[in-house]
């Protein structure tokens, strides 16, 4: 069986992937494409039109969650918690997430400083909800490692562009949502999930949209 990853070099959700395949030392290939001018092979296969695309031999799966359940499954299916309803409970907190990446994509992208703030706004109430949430750790289901960490994590990397000097998380007010960031980030597998040049790709794409974080980080 081959496994072919298509990605975009910035796209957290491509990063879910790498992260599963990468903690599972599970062989891949990987292509990155141009999302604002795909080729034309990816919108044939992409009903979606989005990343992640995983190929299975000929076979097509598309949607992150999806992928890493299907990863996760053909190799011991220890990342899904085994009662039901706590595996069903983490894949709300998966979905969670993926709002949360929505919130991060367009609080970063605003251009103006009352649209930032809606968004920041938005997004620090989340956290402090993941807050409530979390136990003692290490992880998200406390010492089990899961695919609810490799949903959060890339949030996370992303927060942690231009070396913190734009994270919304607070260490005071969110203690336990902080140390869970800090040892996600520590991991083999969530560091080598993005591309070398990731974060000037990431500070060019704000700079390109004239994003108000930017003047945040210029002040």
């Amino acid at each position: 069986m081959s496994l072919h990853l298509i990605s975009f070099k910035t796209c957290p959700f491509v990063q879910r992937a790498v992260i599963t395949l990468k903690h599972k030392k599970i062989d891949f290939d990987i292509t990155y494409i141009d999302l604002a001018n795909p080729p034309g092979w990816f919108l044939e296969i992409s009903p979606l039109q989005k990343v992640p695309v995983l190929k299975v031999d000929d076979e097509i799966l598309f949607e992150s969650a999806v992928i890493n359940e299907y990863l996760d499954e053909i190799t011991g299916g220890e990342l899904q918690p085994r009662d039901p309803l706590a595996r069903a409970k983490n894949r709300a907190w998966i979905e969670f997430a993926s709002d949360m990446l929505g919130n991060f994509y367009r609080m970063k992208m605003s251009k103006d400083k009352e649209r930032y703030d809606k968004y920041r706004d938005r997004l620090v109430g989340q956290l402090q909800r993941v807050e409530k949430r979390l136990g003692d750790g290490p992880w998200f289901n406390g010492e089990d490692f899961s695919l609810a960490d490799t949903a959060f994590a890339p949030l996370f990397r992303q927060n942690s562009v231009a070396g913190g000097k734009l994270s919304v998380i607070d260490p005071e007010s969110m203690p336990k949502v902080s140390a869970w960031a800090e040892r996600l980030l520590a991991l083999p597998e969530v560091r080598d999930s993005v591309v070398d040049e990731f974060e000037d790709l990431y500070l060019a794409a704000m700079e390109k949209n004239g994003s108000y974080s930017l003047y945040r980080l210029a002040a």
